[in-house]
């Protein structure tokens, strides 16, 4: 990438981002069957829930309660999403908590009355405008990822094929994670969702080997647009030891960026700042992983004015807050 193409950062006040434009966690209970499957639902929700207050996200949440006789979970649904598609450059996050099911063609997600299919999610997602991740933890989920990959989406469903039906464990295990500080690889205070995924798969492999079971279901997560995901197990780290299709970006890089509940010092950088901070990391992501196809001073040169915009940008940010600090004494 050619230095004329970074975008140089101008300075910048550290300021909080007005209230109504942050996160949104929009967490969709589905329908449990039986109440062993109830209980494992709301803690996950109720997870998720604690998880967005603590990171000052909005959270929305679909299948609470008994089911009413107004507008069914699945018209509830669609008209969270399509209230928070636009208006907002904070992510939007779309959690789906239940069972799933897969006839060859179509994949569901099974709420309380009509279910919702793969098909329509994707016309509920055309307008969103704002970063996605959208989460499925059901059985037979795996049709949700290679039906709604796109750029700048992120992915991660609990199983590898539409075939794999049996109770997933793997939502449950992702709420329990996914503000688990023990889940933070890079230790840098605070868990991404790419932290998550993969500390959750770790508990549902250790879930089945300790009992001698087989698997019946095998995490994947997207966020390059691929349609393909990448297991767990190709992660070394947080880093995916394996390159992608047609040369497109490896996954997990997009993931690593996302935090549910961010740190002080994220919380402290403005969104533009942080977006501007995420381009720079993945334009030196993307280099790195072409640098065994380049010669040592491309490699090198192109690099350099990466690395040199993303200590600028960190200088400034730790300046303002160190001021910010001395003031408030």
């Amino acid at each position: 990438m050619p230095s004329t193409m970074i975008p140089f950062l101008i300075s910048f006040a550290i300021a909080s981002p007005p209230i109504t434009d942050r996160p949104s966690v929009v967490i969709a209970i589905g329908a449990p069957g039986v109440p062993e499957y109830a209980s494992a639902f709301r803690a996950a929700a109720d997870r998720w829930k604690t998880a967005a207050l603590k990171g000052g996200a909005e959270a929305v949440v679909i299948g609470e309660g008994t089911a009413s006789t107004g507008p069914s979970d699945h018209d509830r649904l669609r008209e969270a999403i399509s209230a928070r598609a636009v208006g907002s450059k904070e992510p939007l996050w779309i959690v789906l908590i239940g069972h799933g099911t897969f006839d060859g063609k179509e994949a569901k997600f099974n709420l309380r009355g009509p279910d919702v299919s793969d098909a329509e999610m994707a016309d509920w997602l055309k307008p969103v405008q704002r970063p996605l991740a959208l989460l499925n933890g059901s059985s037979a989920s795996s049709p949700f990822l290679s039906r709604l990959s796109a750029p700048g989406r992120i992915l991660v469903t609990a199983t590898r094929s539409g075939s794999e039906s049996s109770y997933a464990r793997f939502g449950l295990a992702l709420a329990e994670t996914i503000a688990d500080p023990a889940a933070d690889l890079d230790k840098d205070g605070q868990t991404s969702l790419l932290e998550a995924y993969l500390a959750a798969s770790h508990r549902v492999d250790e879930f089945y080997r300790t009992r001698s079971r087989l698997a019946t279901e095998h995490p994947l997560l997207d966020d390059n647009g691929d349609r393909l995901g990448t297991p767990p197990d190709w992660f070394r780290g947080v880093r995916a030891t394996r390159g992608a299709r047609d040369g497109a970006p490896v996954d997990g890089l997009r993931a690593h960026q996302l935090h549910l509940v961010p740190s002080d010092r994220e919380r402290r950088l403005p969104a533009e700042v942080r977006r501007h901070r995420d381009e720079l990391e993945l334009a030196l992501a993307a280099i790195r992983n072409r640098k065994s196809q380049m010669p040592e001073d491309d490699y090198y040169r192109q690099i350099e004015p990466i690395l040199l915009e993303l200590g600028r940008l960190y200088r400034e940010a730790e300046s303002v807050t160190r001021k910010e600090t001395e003031g408030e004494k």
